[in-house]
């Protein structure tokens, strides 16, 4: 099929339509552009808004900028007196081992002093241990001896002190008995027996 041909249709404008045509343009032409000033005003009120910000920011990155020099600095000054006492106290430390080194030679060589004396009391001692040990067992034999000597010499004393004990006794036993022999006569010459009595 053969396409289809426009035809054109020619209508003619009514002037009364056209004028209410321009009239709907312009009012919406008006508010077109109060629409697009309102866009306007909120645009500049962002603008200054956006300037403003940018002010602020500005300021804080200068107040930050001189903060951060300012921490620099403080830091710088730490450092520097950090290295300061680092030194210092390297020097200490440097100066007392130094010394605590020499305190220990001198020590070491007072300690082998010292243990060279030691033996030297102890080699001493044992010396006098053994004299003494040496001693005693001489004086440990004496006294055996004397021991063994003062028991003979007891013994042979009460043995003495016994056999005289025995002949005294024996002396006194016939005195006794003749005493008493002699009292008996005595008696029996006055008449009376010694049983009685």
């Amino acid at each position: 099929m053969p396409p289809k041909k426009k035809t054109k249709k020619t209508t003619k404008k009514n002037p009364e339509k056209s004028e209410n045509d321009l009239e709907v343009k312009y009012k919406r032409s008006i508010l077109d552009i109060a629409v697009l000033q309102d866009h306007i005003a909120l645009q500049c009120e962002s603008v200054i808004r956006v300037q403003s910000d940018r002010a602020d920011l500005r300021r804080r990155m200068r107040d930050m900028e001189q903060k951060l020099q300012h921490e620099r600095q403080d830091h710088r000054d730490v450092n520097a007196d950090l290295s300061r006492q680092y030194k210092t106290m390297q020097h200490e430390v440097t100066n007392k081992l130094k010394r605590l080194e020499k305190e220990v030679s001198q020590l070491t060589g007072e300690l082998v002093l010292c243990q060279e004396e030691l033996r030297k009391e102890k080699r001493e001692r044992e010396q006098v241990e053994q004299e003494k040990d040496a001693t005693i067992a001489d004086l440990q034999h004496k006294l055996d001896n004397m021991e063994t000597d003062y028991e003979k010499i007891l013994h042979e004393t009460l043995d003495s002190l016994t056999s005289q004990l025995s002949v005294t006794r024996q002396g006194w036993e016939d005195k006794s008995t003749s005493l008493h022999q002699n009292y008996k006569e005595l008696l029996s010459e006055f008449g009376l027996k010694a049983l009685d009595i």
